[in-house]
């Protein structure tokens, strides 16, 4: 299971998703081109994201394929909220 955590410069938590990204092998089958930042997830490492990235992953998120979907989407989708209105807040997906 990957959790998604926002965390500040300091690695502190300001926010924490409650479903988790169960990994498939539909997410080994996401193209790069199509999916650049979702393609950077594993499941067993951690990617981070920065404001920057935000707008790139929200879109991603809206056309992801129903077999990597699921309850986690909608509370990724509200982390990337808080990390936009913030300052220095990345998002990170963290691996077992």
């Amino acid at each position: 299971m990957i959790d998604l955590v926002v965390r500040g410069d300091l690695g502190d938590v300001v926010a924490r998703a409650e479903a988790g990204v169960k990994w498939t092998n539909a997410f080994a089958g996401l193209p790069p081109s199509e999916f650049p930042m979702l393609f950077a997830l594993t499941p067993y490492g951690d990617a981070v994201f920065n404001q920057r990235q935000i707008p790139m992953l929200l879109a991603e998120l809206g056309r992801l394929p129903a077999a990597c979907g699921g309850e986690w989407v909608a509370q990724a989708r509200e982390l990337c909220q808080v990390v936009e209105r913030g300052t220095h807040l990345y998002l990170w997906f963290l691996g077992d």
